[in-house]
């Protein structure tokens, strides 16, 4: 296994990136990467990494899915008491990672998160299936307890909610992580990664675009 992990190694050629010819924009160029991530993996394309701050003072990450990006705000939805949620609202900087393997490329991004409107999260509540409906108000995210306890929830509350539509649990919903920083990773050959930064200037009302050394 060590021998395996020491000498795997890929050189990657797919594609390459053009300063010059970077869009103004870093959403622009986030949305044509995700939509060209559908057409390689388009049951996994939206899933990335989210990191947060712990109450520890260290830092936790987890695999969430995008669901929403809209006005260059990243959304994905959750259970507002697990960890990922109670750390969010003790700090609510945090970070994203998305990573496809088949494009060579990656996109680490920065933002604030703030609660989506309850019109937004009570929407796309009503768009899951019943089974997931159902599972969000059963599951006591994060928390702990055996197989047995979340299935007696379940028979629970699908008995309780057998003759009538099942309404958002106040606990559960979204979040909108506004962007202050984007990185764009292109995978090159003999490691020489092409990596473009974006920063949000407060200031300048504008977005600035740096290249940074592999």
């Amino acid at each position: 296994m060590t021998d395996s992990l020491e000498t795997t190694r890929k050189d990657y050629q797919r594609s390459h990136l053009v300063f010059n010819q970077l869009p103004s924009d870093p959403s622009d160029l986030l949305i044509q990467w995700l939509e060209d991530a559908q057409g390689c993996d388009p049951e996994d394309y939206n899933a990335m990494v989210l990191s947060t701050r712990s109450m520890e003072g260290g830092s936790n990450s987890r695999i969430v899915l995008l669901r929403a990006f809209e006005e260059g705000s990243i959304r994905f939805f959750t259970n507002y008491d697990s960890t990922k949620g109670r750390e969010i609202t003790a700090c609510p900087n945090v970070s994203c990672l998305f990573f496809w393997p088949q494009l060579e490329r990656q996109v680490r991004i920065k933002g604030r998160a703030k609660l989506s409107g309850a019109e937004i999260s009570n929407r796309y509540f009503e768009s899951r299936p019943r089974s997931s409906q159902i599972g969000a108000w059963a599951s006591k995210q994060s928390q702990e307890g055996t197989e047995g306890e979340l299935e007696s929830r379940i028979a629970t509350l699908t008995e309780k909610f057998a003759n009538e539509a099942i309404s958002r649990p106040t606990f559960w919903g979204g979040f909108d992580i506004e962007p202050h920083e984007y990185e764009f990773w292109q995978g090159r050959p003999s490691r020489l990664h092409q990596r473009y930064c974006y920063r949000w200037s407060q200031s300048a009302r504008a977005w600035t675009t740096q290249r940074i050394d592999p």
